[in-house]
């Protein structure tokens, strides 16, 4: 059944004819917009305007529903000849109202970038200041910003990875890049995304950990970041968890010596969630205690266990610390994730294995186990934390740590 005109008078039946250039030119127009489909030319409409003005366009159907291609006000024979041109490239898998609308709607890639973040990054992705602050903005904005976005093609993704040295960053940058594109052809910004079909490149799997020797050194090193990005790396290193909870650790969550990590982001408290998006509770050990009671006057008005010195928020930018902390010792790169991997490989070096390090560093690998095993290891858990703290901190003390451990 057709539905009710707009101006409320009664609905109009799809109006066909063989359309010629005298009906065209001779057609009158009523007091609400009408449209007049042609038989000769199958989805061309002429669609006739209370003012009089005529123009044509092309209809027709993509994933169920209707596109209407805007052709303008020409002649009936060139508006046949472009609805034909049309058909062809959708018979060849195109969308044409589509890439219309995303060459006039794209802008600069700078452009196209804001708006992945406002629009989409900012609501999903946890980590879109750092690709924002890390790749986007030193990497892709320099070269790409003024672009036109539609025009980036294969090749410049090519030279752009070509221009990055390092080749683990390179790959970083090519997927923020496609990142955006693919956003923005879901939204029908951009027709396609020019990073599909180029190779990442060959890098090595990180598996960092410090050695013995190196935590002592390490551990005197984190002093140089100041008092609370110290404090921050040594409770990565005490407990295993990800530097981005450790962050943004919050007093209140911290319930009788256990954090309890809720899985969902809390935007009042900027507490991001945990990765998986599972509830985690962890037993702090003792030397991660004293650490957090020397810093009670430190997060006191924002309730954050490690603030930032500036803005009210949690600290940030411990990579950058890291990265002064092994220049100064002419150590190997090591990040702050090197820090929770050197924690895990602790937890089964003691012997307590794989289940109970993923236990406690949230590592979730699922199956079925998962579903039935509900018990809580509170105590074994706590034995845990206890035991590698203990070792660890025997390490940075420069004693010899003991790799036997005493069980209840």
């Amino acid at each position: 059944m057709a539905r009710p005109r707009k101006d409320g008078s009664a609905p109009r039946e799809p109006n066909r004819r063989g359309l010629t250039g005298l009906f065209v030119r001779k057609v009158k127009a009523e007091s609400a917009p009408f449209n007049v489909w042609d038989e000769k030319e199958r989805g061309l409409v002429l669609r006739v305007h209370p003012t009089g003005r005529r123009a044509f366009k092309v209809v027709y159907s993509r994933h169920g529903r209707p596109r209407w291609y805007h052709v303008g006000e020409v002649g009936l024979s060139d508006a046949r000849r472009i609805a034909a041109r049309i058909k062809l490239a959708i018979a060849e898998g195109k969308d044409p109202a589509a890439d219309r609308k995303a060459e006039r709607a794209a802008g600069t890639f700078a452009e196209l970038a804001e708006r992945y973040v406002e629009q989409y990054a900012k609501k999903k992705n946890k980590s879109w200041e750092h690709t924002r602050n890390k790749l986007v903005r030193p990497h892709l904005l320099p070269r790409w910003g003024k672009l036109d976005a539609k025009s980036i093609t294969r090749a410049d993704v090519h030279a752009l990875m070509a221009h990055i040295a390092a080749p683990v960053l390179a790959n970083q940058v090519k997927i923020a890049a496609s990142a955006i594109f693919t956003w923005a052809v879901k939204q029908e910004i951009v027709a396609s995304n020019p990073c599909i079909g180029v190779d990442t490149n060959k890098t090595q799997s990180r598996e960092r950990v410090l050695s013995d020797s190196e935590v002592p050194r390490f551990w005197a090193a984190f002093d140089d970041a100041g008092l609370v990005a110290s404090s921050a790396l040594k409770t990565i290193l005490l407990t295993g968890q990800r530097p981005g909870e450790v962050s943004c650790m919050r007093r209140e969550h911290i319930v009788d010596g256990w954090w309890e990590m809720p899985g969902r982001p809390d935007p009042k408290l900027r507490w991001p969630g945990t990765k998986n998006g599972q509830n985690h509770r962890v037993w702090l050990p003792a030397p991660v205690q004293g650490i957090i009671a020397e810093l009670a006057d430190e997060g006191a008005a924002t309730g954050f266990v490690f603030p930032a010195a500036r803005g009210g928020g949690a600290v940030k930018r411990l990579d950058v610390a890291m990265q002064k902390i092994c220049a100064t010792l002419e150590a190997e790169r090591a990040t702050p994730h090197d820090l929770r991997r050197t924690f895990s490989s602790k937890v089964t070096a003691l012997g307590f294995g794989r289940d109970a390090m993923n236990r406690v560093t949230n590592h979730k690998e699922g199956g079925i186990a998962d579903v039935y095993d509900r018990h809580d290891y509170e105590a074994e858990n706590k034995t845990i934390m206890e035991a590698v703290a203990s070792h660890i901190t025997a390490l940075a003390d420069g004693k010899k740590a003991t790799n036997v451990v005493q069980f209840r």
